[in-house]
């Protein structure tokens, strides 16, 4: 990818594997992300602040085994655009309540992840 496919994007990303989040950082950066903020856990939530900074959410489904579907229906109630990015096989707690939102299975390549990140953001 040779263009700054994130350029100036502010980035949250809800992943609890430490090894994946900064993986996930140093792809945005690398496609120009501005900002990246990783978010580890549901408790943890609380410091995101205003998404009003935030243009776009990678979200796991699950954060040390707890759903983030709820924030996930926070994220829309917003107008946040995001995507799943999750390891999990069996999608049917998705329900067609998030069928227009785009889910990149683990493990990943990068330019996937990156390109549906930035789809995300453009579909605002």
């Amino acid at each position: 990818m040779n263009e700054p496919f994130l350029d100036g994007l502010a980035v949250l990303v809800l992943e609890d594997e430490y090894l994946i989040s900064v993986e996930i950082e140093d792809l945005c950066r690398d496609a120009g992300a501005a900002d990246v903020r990783i978010v580890s856990s549901i408790e943890d939530l609380d410091q995101v602040g205003s998404l009003k900074t935030i243009d776009v959410a990678v979200v796991d489904l699950r954060l040390r085994g707890k759903s983030t579907l709820d924030f996930a229906r926070h994220l829309r109630s917003e107008g946040m655009p995001f995507l799943f990015a999750t390891g999990m096989s069996d999608l049917s707690e998705l329900n067609p309540e998030f069928d227009s939102v785009a889910v990149v299975g683990k493990p990943y390549d990068s330019e996937t992840l990156i390109t549906a990140i930035g789809n995300a953001a453009r579909n605002r």
